[in-house]
């Protein structure tokens, strides 16, 4: 490995562990949620805004930020770090997601995708080799290798074909790199199906990479799905490096995610529900545009110690939103962002102590039902 990862407790009563992965920006205490700033920065937050909501790790899109400000910037200035004023630990993502969701601009060979940039309308072609050029050029800490993500509605024949396709990109992506210290996660892709996911793990776990994600996941599935697929997935990774789970979610993914065993986690959903007016609680989602809060003369949640619950009522935030004013987004993002990584932390204290199963159910009962499945709960006890 690029940097040492290791486990100090495992919850008797899951799969739940907690760990450390120490990166040349320091530790990172798992399981850990990344917050997403997609081009060099969490939208509407300073490095310092990050670091009081107890943020760790921030992650940075490798595609957009290939398009703008472009590898040639990273380079002179030293790397994304000195660029956006963050000192602390970043993973870039490979583009693989980004080029899913534009199917009309787009196409995919064995070399790459050719794409259409919403920059400028020019064409670009992003290959597993351009990836790991442009990621060592940003200079985070984790890279990821380029995969192929599909919908995960597509047949078994279209996934198989996807994934190996990812497979044969993950080996391009590991030639690719060069003595950098940064280390090289591979992507387990096979949408679904279990006898995919399992052909994915062993030939990914039989090369040396550094850890493994947990990808296709929160685009089609069910959250039964994917709670079946994450905590199966997880189950086939290596015990001795860090098992990353893409792009989801909502606290419940998390807390089901985590008892099976999954150490990293980004999601946008904390930003991009904030900026709609959306705020999610210790007893779940509150919608600050209804009409009903302008009367709410109380905290967001009253159990919350982040800036934003300590200083401000539901009544008033419903005004900032209904004046379209900016500092309502801020205030929403810090809070769902502190909500977050309080969440984390708590895991991790429960895993340590050897009660994280009790800890988690307790948590997935105070929360609204429309989130989670109180009869997945009992599947994954």
């Amino acid at each position: 490995m690029r940097f040492p990862f290791h486990v100090s407790a495992v919850d008797p009563g899951s799969r739940a562990r907690r760990g450390a992965l120490d990166t040349p920006h320091g530790r990172v205490e798992t399981p850990a949620f990344m917050a997403v700033g997609t081009r060099a920065t969490v939208t509407g937050l300073t490095p310092a805004d990050l670091r009081d909501v107890g943020a760790q790790v921030v992650l940075g899109n490798t595609y957009h930020l290939m398009l703008r400000p472009g590898p040639d910037l990273f380079r002179r200035v030293g790397g994304i770090h000195r660029f956006m004023g963050w000192d602390g630990p970043m993973l870039t993502d490979s583009g693989g997601y980004q080029i899913f969701s534009l199917p009309g601009d787009r196409v995919i060979s064995e070399r790459g995708a050719r794409f259409r940039s919403y920059t400028d309308q020019r064409f670009h072609m992003l290959s597993p080799e351009a990836s790991i050029a442009m990621q060592e050029a940003i200079g985070a800490d984790i890279m990821m290798v380029l995969d192929v993500c599909v919908d995960a509605r597509s047949d078994e024949a279209t996934t198989r074909t996807a994934m190996q396709r990812t497979h044969r990109w993950a080996l391009r992506s590991l030639a690719a790199r060069t003595d950098t210290p940064q280390a090289l996660f591979a992507i387990m892709q096979g949408g679904i199906f279990p006898a995919l996911r399992r052909e994915s793990a062993a030939f990914l776990t039989d090369h040396p990479f550094d850890g493994f994600a947990i990808g296709g996941l929160a685009v089609g599935d069910t959250r039964a799905e994917r709670e079946e697929v994450t905590h199966m997935a997880a189950e086939l990774l290596p015990a001795d490096r860090p098992r990353y789970l893409m792009g989801v979610g909502t606290p419940p993914d998390l807390l089901h995610a985590m008892l099976a065993g999954v150490d990293m986690f980004d999601c946008i959903l904390p930003t991009h529900l904030a900026w709609q007016g959306t705020a999610f609680t210790s007893t779940g989602r509150v919608k600050l545009t209804r009409a009903s809060t302008t009367r709410e003369d109380r905290p967001l949640d009253a159990d919350c110690t982040c800036s934003t619950c300590k200083l401000y009522t539901r009544a008033y935030l419903h005004h900032l939103f209904r004046c379209s004013e900016p500092l309502g987004p801020r205030l929403l993002s810090l809070h769902n962002l502190h909500h977050y990584h309080a969440l984390m932390a708590e895991a991790r204290a429960a895993i340590a102590a050897g009660r994280f199963s009790s800890y988690a159910r307790a948590k997935l009962d105070a929360i609204d039902r429309h989130e989670h499945s109180e009869r997945r709960m009992g599947a994954l006890a």
